[in-house]
This record gives C-alpha cells, structure tokens and sequence, in this order.
C-alpha cells in the first residue's frame, strides 16, 4: 500500500447531513481532519425542476469542499441511482485512492461508492439511522453491507456500540464530546437582543425540532408553569409545524448559527433535553448535554441511556420520567443558590472530554488501522 500507515491527505465524507444544517459531531470532527487534508463532504441529491444533472462543488473554511449532486425530479428512482454513479464516477475520477480515505455516516452512498477501493474506509454509526422517521426501507441491508466493507468502525455513544459491537472487529465508542472554550462564553458574554426580550425564568433548549422531541412534555410544561418561559432553538423538520404547542410563554426562535448559541444560553436559567424515550432515541448521545454543561447552566432531561450514564449516575443532570419531575426539578434548580459543589463536579468531568481529544484519538485508531493493513497486504 502506498499510504505506509500515514493519514491519507483526502478524505470523502458521505453524509445524510447537510454541511450547512445544524452544527454537529460531523462538522466537528472533520473541520480538524481539514487541518491535515482535504475533506470533500459529499451530500445526499438536491432535486430541482429542469432536466440536467450536475455536481456542485463549493468552498468552507479551511480545505473543506462541500459537493452536491443536483439532480432533475423527473427521474425515476433507477435512473436516479444510475445518474449519482455516474456523477461520482467522474468525481472521484482523479482521485489516488491509495491516498484517499472514505468516511461514512449513511450507508446508502454505497449504491454508487462500492465498487471504489480506498486506502481505508471508516463507518461513524452516530445514529440507529434505521429507528428514524423515513428512513430508507433498505437502509439495513446497507448498514450490513457497510460493516462489511469498513476497515474501522465508530459509534456515537456506548449504548450504540453494545448494539453493533458484535458486527465488526475493529470498532469503538465515541460518545458526545464538546468545545468548552465556545460554549463556556455563555458565563460572560451579553444575552442575545431577542431573547433579552422575554421576562421571566428561561428554560431553554436547542437542537433539532423533529420526531424524537416530546412536544406533549413541552405543552404540559408550559400549561403547569405560565411564567416559566420556554425557548426552543432549531430547525423544525420530519413534523408538522403546525403540531407545535402555541403559547404565550412558548417561543420558537428557529435555527441560529453555533457561533450565536453561546450568547442564547447565558440567559438560560436551566437546559432541556425533552426527548421521547422509543426506538428513534433508544441509542442517541445528545450532543447538548456536554454543551449546556459547559455553558454552567442546570440541565434537566428524560432518561436517554446515554445521558442517564455517565450524567444522571454523577448527579450532573436531573433525570425525569414525567412532566411532575420536570416541573419539580426546574423549579428546585431555579431557587438552588448554591451550586459550588456541583460546578466542581461539573468541571471536573468535562475536563477530560473534548472534540480536539476525540479526534485525536480517532486519528491514532485510523493511522494503526492503516499499519495493521499494511501488514496484512505485505504478509499475503
């Protein structure tokens, strides 16, 4: 192999994700591969009316390229398929697959990646893509596909790894990790002008809007509490908006940019993770919860596994099966003057976790999966 067990200097990210949604572990994670490479993130078809079909490839910070197939509505789904080969065919055409890594977070981009044999290919599970609403009906068969062909597998969470750990050999958690600098300038900075609006306790949170969140928990909430304020940050998708709670004190704020979340939390006075508990939420690791912790701001939320271990365990957030805890659990934090002993703890943990660590980390794992290949290829 050519590589020799070095970091390949391109990577090809294919993601069900939109680079330019919501920042999250992809962003992340990549933007600090971007520092040793080129990363092209290649996106899910974007359908438009007319007949031609195209590649678009345009430039983010650092050595990132965003590449998205645009694609005429008037294909049928075979037609489709055939097409996104084809246009891959000739992206990745000048490409030295010796030193080139794919990174996948949909199996699906094996339809029209398969045949292709990179230095290695790496399969970051951060999600039972499966369990979500509209999930592709052979999204399974292709997930099994994947494990097949990875060279090295990560999980977004451990309860996530237990489910797949028994399909691959070479394969680790990596759980919801954070950037503290960013999110602990929510301590000092100035509230943001439109929230500074609202008067009363703030109970906040954000993230995505969809079919996970427990909309009934919220409507209760609000309806027990009038004077508790609700802000809810995110784009809403996969619902209908219109399902939404309307209340006085329920203000829906929509998606704002990661760079402007610190200054919406440093008026929060307690965070939420209102998630239902059902197969869509069953694997989840919330990247908020480090997040708002990060932020110094009391999180109170329902028992997801991965935030009941290691969160609820260390008593750095309140875990709560019904609206009466919520409700209970807010409303001690909101009179809670004294929570030194719970900053302690609350930096002691964080301490250890990070993006710059967990990527770190993933490199060492990738290089000596590259050495171990290397092996491999010469011994035969």
């Amino acid at each position: 192999m050519k590589n020799s067990g070095q970091m390949p200097q391109k990577l090809i990210c294919f993601s069900h994700l939109r680079w330019d949604f919501v920042y999250q572990r992809p962003q992340h994670l990549l933007s600090r591969f971007a520092k040793k490479g080129n990363v092209y993130f290649y996106e899910e078809p974007h359908f438009h009316t007319g007949n031609d079909n195209y590649l678009s490839i345009s430039g983010r910070d650092g050595n990132i390229s965003v590449v998205v197939p645009h694609l005429s509505d008037q294909l049928n789904a075979e037609e489709i398929e055939l097409i996104q080969v084809q246009l891959f065919d000739g992206f990745i055409g000048n490409f030295d697959l010796e030193d080139c890594l794919f990174w996948y977070y949909t199996p699906m981009a094996l339809k029209f990646s398969d045949k292709h044999k990179p230095c290695l290919a790496l399969y970051d599970c951060m999600d039972e893509l499966q369990a979500f609403k509209f999930a592709h009906p052979d999204l399974a068969s292709f997930e099994k596909k994947l494990m097949a062909k990875a060279d090295l597998v990560f999980t977004g969470g451990h309860s996530l790894y237990e489910a797949k750990k028994r399909f691959h050999s070479n394969i680790y958690p990596f759980p919801s990790s954070i950037d503290k600098q960013h999110f602990a300038q929510a301590k000092h900075i100035s509230e943001a002008r439109d929230q500074q609006q609202i008067i009363g306790p703030k109970i906040g949170y954000f993230g995505v809007i969809d079919e996970r969140f427990d909309i009934e928990l919220i409507e209760q909430i609000a309806d027990s509490k009038p004077d508790w304020q609700l802000i809810l940050i995110g784009p809403v998708v996969k619902i209908d908006p219109a399902s939404l709670p309307q209340r006085a004190n329920i203000h829906y704020f929509g998606q704002r940019s990661y760079q402007e979340l610190p200054s919406y939390l440093s008026g929060w006075d307690v965070a939420l993770i209102p998630f239902m508990l059902n197969e869509s939420t069953r694997y989840i690791s919330p990247t908020k919860t480090p997040e708002y912790l990060a932020a110094n701001i009391p999180v109170v939320s329902t028992a997801i596994r991965d935030v009941i271990q290691p969160y609820g365990i260390k008593k750095l957030v309140h875990i709560c099966k019904d609206k009466d805890e919520f409700i209970k659990s807010i409303a001690s934090e909101l009179t809670n003057k004294n929570r030194k002993q719970w900053e302690i703890d609350v930096a002691s943990f964080i301490k250890t976790i990070s993006w710059d660590h967990t990527f770190n980390h993933m490199h060492q794992l990738i290089v000596q999966t590259l050495h171990q290949l290397n092996k491999i290829s010469i011994a035969s």
